[in-house]
């Protein structure tokens, strides 16, 4: 890990915070390339991203201090100290809470909803896929012990912020996230390249990130998802079962473009 990209005195530049915003640019500058290839305005697509990405950050809050209220039973404002705010969130709840408000965003100012939305699936994957990075420097989003060869070991009392136990082998949870979201941000590129139907690409990101993310908890170690029925499942992996079929619902009820007309005329004669 690599928590500190330099320090000077007492200021330091966080490599957690410099990837985070690093994704976030690169999602955006994504999102609004394949905005633009769409024929969407520019500057409504620039709103509209400026505001998944606060809707973004405030979801992913509110889903960690859902998950983490049990943590401070006695002691409930320590769920806003400065500690907790400076902390990350779950994406899952960022997530959940970006789509509500872009939905909301793109029928105030009619904008077309399914383009939209396969414009702005690449560039989530891809700016998740980066910050995962940042995870991984920070020793965040740990794994589970194991002793798999390719196991990383934690070294760096930074890491005792996040509960990473140091000096342990562990799966690398972060890098796992970090190629699944490249593999499927370069999917999601060729399903737009070659799409039969509007939507087509951000049903397929919902499905695929939804399984990938539903498998990948059973090897996350940190306590910061909640649990859900007992224990059974963490709260992101039932977020992550919902954007499944969020995503598969979608793949089917999307519109298909009609048939040529001169074919159909071609046909009947």
């Amino acid at each position: 890990m690599y928590p500190r990209l330099f320090q000077v005195g007492h200021f330091f530049l966080p490599t957690y915070g410099v990837l985070v915003a690093t994704g976030l640019i690169v999602g955006l500058l994504v999102t609004v390339r394949l905005a633009h290839r769409q024929g969407i305005d520019l500057d409504t697509m620039w709103n509209m991203g400026l505001v998944a990405v606060l809707a973004g950050i405030i979801g992913s809050k509110l889903l960690y201090l859902f998950t983490t209220w049990q943590e401070h039973p006695d002691q409930p404002l320590n769920l806003f100290s400065l500690d907790t705010l400076q902390s990350g969130g779950v994406f899952s709840g960022g997530l959940l809470l970006s789509i509500a408000v872009c939905y909301w965003y793109a029928v105030k100012h009619r904008m077309p909803k399914l383009k939209t939305a396969d414009s702005f699936a690449p560039g989530i994957a891809i700016g998740h896929a980066i910050g995962r990075l940042g995870c991984f420097a920070a020793g965040c989003c740990f794994g589970k012990p194991t002793t798999l060869p390719w196991g990383v070991i934690f070294t760096n009392p930074l890491a005792q912020w996040a509960g990473t136990p140091l000096n342990i082998r562990l799966h690398p949870t972060q890098i796992y996230e970090f190629l699944a979201e490249a593999l499927i941000f370069l999917v999601l590129l060729w399903i737009f390249r070659h799409r039969s139907f509007e939507g087509q690409v951000s049903a397929a990101y919902l499905f695929l990130y939804g399984i990938a993310r539903y498998f990948l908890e059973f090897l996350r170690a940190d306590p910061d998802r909640g649990s859900m029925f007992g224990g059974v499942m963490s709260a992101t992996q039932f977020i992550a079962l919902l954007l499944v079929v969020g995503g598969g619902v979608m793949w089917i009820l999307c519109p298909r473009p009609q048939a040529n007309t001169r074919t159909q005329l071609a046909t009947t004669a």
